[in-house]
């Protein structure tokens, strides 16, 4: 099988799903061109645990509308992929037991389902969403990473969910503008993630303020230090839908093969 590439993707709003932007239309595109996954490990910035990272273990994982205000058409969104014992049994594997909780409990947050069913509507391609566990430090995650990379070679798509930028505090009095700190943290990463700096993407001064305000939370820049993690001798970065709305970002990155992203000009 060939290899897969790894996957991070700005999600923005949940009206992302529903709304036509340059930004959807370059998700619908680039979904069009991937190879298609046996299965998909999602890793979302809307689960965070703690002490353990957990993933989807129910047959058919539902459907979770986390967010509140939004038109009724995004309440009515159902994402029925089924979940994946075999690719539970195989993460557990690869990261430990002792760090896994099997969870019939939790579902597809917009986080997941807000990325996979633009990518691939209706396509039902068997999904498990995995928590970020905020015992972890950046290291930690993106150790996590590294560990999930031989699933590419096995048919596995790795996706991470989040964004670069992510401050919803400042985010209604920026909205319309792209603030000189979100432009400089948008560069700095994008750099970080085609030199490959691990150093540049986990470690951040105490008086770096424009990190500070762009990850003030942090849970959906996380996300990315998974598909960073994944990464393989000479994959190629790939960047797209690489905007700025006041304290959003949608920068996005595909990491290995990166022809899929010819579809998207």
């Amino acid at each position: 099988m060939k290899r897969l590439p790894t996957l991070f993707v700005g999600h923005g709003s949940p009206m992302t799903v529903i709304t036509d932007s340059p930004e959807r239309r370059a998700l619908v595109a680039l979904g069009k061109a991937l190879p298609r996954p046996d299965a998909i490990l999602c890793i979302s910035a809307h689960w965070e645990t703690r002490g353990h990272t957990h993933v989807t273990a129910a047959e058919h994982p539902r459907t979770i509308h986390d967010f509140r205000g939004f038109p009724p058409e995004l309440y009515a969104i159902e994402y029925r992929a089924p979940g994946s014992a075999g690719l539970v049994e195989r993460t557990a594997a690869l990261i430990g037991e002792e760090h896994i909780v099997r969870d019939t409990g939790w579902g597809f947050d917009h986080g997941t389902w807000g990325v996979l069913e633009v990518l691939f509507p209706g396509e039902n391609i068997p999904t498990v969403a995995m928590s970020l566990d905020r015992a972890l430090g950046p290291d930690g995650h993106r150790a996590l990473g590294a560990m999930l990379a031989p699933l590419r070679d096995e048919g596995v798509l790795i996706v991470g969910s989040g964004n670069v930028v992510h401050n919803l505090a400042l985010y209604r009095q920026s909205v319309g503008t792209v603030p000189e700190w979100a432009e400089a943290f948008r560069t700095r990463i994008n750099r970080a993630v085609t030199d490959n700096d691990a150093r540049a993407l986990t470690t951040f001064a105490a008086d770096d303020q424009s990190a500070a305000a762009a990850i003030n939370s942090a849970e959906h820049y996380l996300p990315l230090l998974y598909a960073v993690g994944a990464r393989l001798p000479g994959d190629a970065v790939g960047v797209f839908n690489d905007t700025v709305d006041g304290a959003l970002s949608m920068t996005s990155y595909l990491i290995g093969d990166t022809a899929p992203l010819a579809a998207l000009q």
